[in-house]
């Protein structure tokens, strides 16, 4: 089939839809595996600081029909009409992509920016179905498609969709618009105060999805290992999980198959999550030294969904963290989702691949995806190159832990990332915040936020970045909200935030929890190609010098002492960096610098990680 032409109205907004707010649909998962076209690339935009677009002279939402309602065309329909706005390919934006690195004049904006793009569609049977697709849209999305309401979306990071009419949608010059608001907030999550860039836009792809009436929305798959010993190559296994279908009746049939293994059965739908098993004869288990995947296929009528999953089981063991039965040291480091070299957001494969080959150099197995869940193409990457992931919602710093609202917000926020990711190997943490500042209140919400993710998926790991208690003779790690984690992580920065690197010769560690630890950020600033001797701030030296020190007080730590993802692997944009000589708008504690050049700490923790892979090489 050949589409002819695309236009696209996508709006940014700070502000909810008063009269009218309609959610987001349940998520419609393995978007890739799907029949989709693509609404990617030029976009046409209204910058709209004072939401005129939106709201009337009085402050009012506009009527649905009103011409001067940025979410119609902006096309006169005759010459005495009144229309103040427009589009024009003078003012073109690339989708997916931030406004921020695109032009000058978007450098530091926050607000509304509106998007337009037409598309002519044609179904492949008039019977299927359709739902307009976005990875992701920062921060609020209002989205409209000719001139009709579709619905709202809040959160910077995770996907949303709606269903597409049959009345709204035409073969010839559709438009669709969604209103896009990066502004921040207080109530919202994350909140005003972060440490990254507040890019804003249509950040990741956006698609039309078509799927037959009755579809394969969501679905599960895991190892079952409670009577089988985990071994690389099993030649005697289970699998478990649910199929979620979507415009399917009671007594539906759904075939599950694994080609490859000739493993195949057929359940009969309940009308809700319908469990599944599947006796393998053999199966090799997916890890970071040996990332197999199978093919899933999933069928129901006349939709035929297939995806790459690995099978995998990590766990707890008092204070081990094990992979497929066996301990697992996580060689890690932290990572925002941007491409230092052009200061944008990472968007597409080559950028996922680039970024994860980086952290392959390091020797790393395991990534922290720093604070907010990444791009899919991200994680799909690191299912196929064996790295193992920590995924984190934007619960950061100081949110408004006493409101009820912006606890629901989180939970939407932690439902939808867990929802896209739940069947990708490489996920192995889901995190629900970092650095919260403790007080009853603050535990109260983050632990609510632990017992959801656990509730929505019980086979992998819950953490979250927690506090330290510094002291001058032992640094104890007592953070109540331990007492609900899998896994107590904490972030420490002695050497950089308190004292000099020769701290850490006499620094003593404690924690009131028998439960693996993970140093999930330790780290100093270096402006890359700046060289002086090793007491001088912001040098590669003095930088060098902190990831020694470090490394050595790493080697003393107590035997719970299972991972460490030091702060980060490259530097990235924030305005909260001012320094003018060795900041300039960036966090300089990368161990790559903005034009991609490795720094002398990389080796240095590059070295460290190769001692620690031969060592549990040897182990195995």
């Amino acid at each position: 089939m050949k589409y002819n032409k695309t236009i696209l109205i996508l709006t940014t907004s700070l502000f909810l839809v008063s009269t009218h707010l309609i959610k987001a649909q349940e998520l419609l998962t393995n978007v890739y595996g799907r029949e989709t076209y693509s609404l990617n690339g030029k976009w046409q935009y209204i910058v709209d600081p004072y939401e005129t677009g939106f709201y009337d002279y009085r402050f009012k939402e506009k009527h649905e029909k009103d011409p001067g309602a940025y979410w119609n065309s902006g096309v006169p329909k005759d010459k005495t009409a009144m229309v103040e706005h427009g589009y024009d390919d003078k003012n073109t934006l690339n989708v997916p992509g931030d406004w921020n690195s695109q032009d000058p004049i978007f450098l530091y904006y926050e607000g509304t920016v509106w998007y337009k793009k037409s598309f002519d569609y044609k179904k492949k049977a008039e019977s299927n179905r359709l739902f307009l697709y976005f990875g992701a849209v920062n921060y609020q999305a209002e989205v409209y498609l000719n001139g009709k309401k579709l619905g709202s979306h809040k959160g910077g990071f995770t996907p949303f969709q709606f269903e597409i009419d049959d009345s709204i949608l035409k073969e010839k010059d559709n438009y669709v618009v969604v209103k896009v608001d990066n502004k921040r907030h207080k109530d919202e999550v994350p909140t005003v105060n972060t440490d990254w860039w507040n890019f804003g836009g249509i950040t990741r792809d956006v698609m039309v999805v078509e799927t037959p009436a009755v579809f394969v929305e969501d679905y599960f798959i895991q190892l079952n290992t409670e009577t089988v010993a985990l071994k690389p190559n099993m030649k005697k296994a289970e699998v478990t999980g649910w199929v979620k279908l979507n415009g399917a009746k009671t007594g539906e049939e759904v075939t599950i198959e694994i080609p490859e293994l000739k493993a195949k059965t057929t359940i009969t739908y309940s009308n809700s999550l319908t469990p599944f098993s599947m006796k393998l004869s053999k199966v090799e288990l997916w890890s970071d030294v040996n990332p197999k995947r199978y093919e899933l296929v999933i069928s129901v009528a006349d939709d035929v969904l297939k995806e790459k999953i690995g099978l995998r089981k990590i766990e707890v063991d008092g204070k081990k963290i094990l992979l497929n039965g066996r301990p697992v040291f996580l060689r890690g480091i932290c990572m925002h989702e941007e491409v230092p070299t052009e200061m944008r957001r990472a968007k597409t494969r080559e950028d996922a691949l680039e970024l994860l080959g980086w952290a392959k150099e390091l020797n790393c197995n395991f990534i922290r995806l720093a604070h907010y869940p990444h791009n899919e193409q991200i994680v799909r990457a690191a299912d196929s190159l064996g790295i193992l992931l920590w995924s984190e919602i934007p619960v950061y710093w100081t949110i408004d832990f006493g409101n009820a609202a912006v606890l629901e917000k989180a939970k939407v926020q932690l439902k939808e990332m867990i929802t896209r990711d739940r069947n990708k190997p490489s996920v192995i943490i889901w995190s629900v915040g970092n650095e919260t500042p403790v007080s009853p209140t603050r535990t109260e919400f983050m632990k609510n936020l632990v017992l959801a993710a656990k509730s929505m998926d019980s086979t992998r790991l819950i953490s979250a970045a927690l506090e330290v208690h510094y002291n001058k003779d032992k640094n104890t790690i007592n953070d109540p909200l331990g007492a609900y984690t899998d896994v107590v992580s904490v972030n420490e920065y002695l050497g950089w935030y308190i004292g000099l690197p020769s701290y850490c010769q006499t620094a003593q560690w404690e924690t009131i929890y028998d439960k693996p630890l993970i140093f999930s950020e330790t780290g100093a600033g270096a402006k890359g190609g700046f060289h002086a001797d090793s007491l001088t701030r912001w040098s590669e030296e003095y930088q060098e010098w902190f990831y020694k020190e470090q490394v050595k007080m790493m080697k003393r730590m107590p035997d719970n002492y299972t991972g460490l993802t030091p702060w980060i692997l490259a530097d990235f944009r924030s305005p909260k960096r001012n320094n003018p000589t060795y900041q300039e708008g960036w966090n300089r504690k990368g161990l790559i610098d903005e034009k991609g050049n490795k720094k002398k700490a990389f080796y240095e923790l590059k070295k460290y990680y190769d001692e620690l892979a031969t060592e549990q090489s040897k182990e195995k």
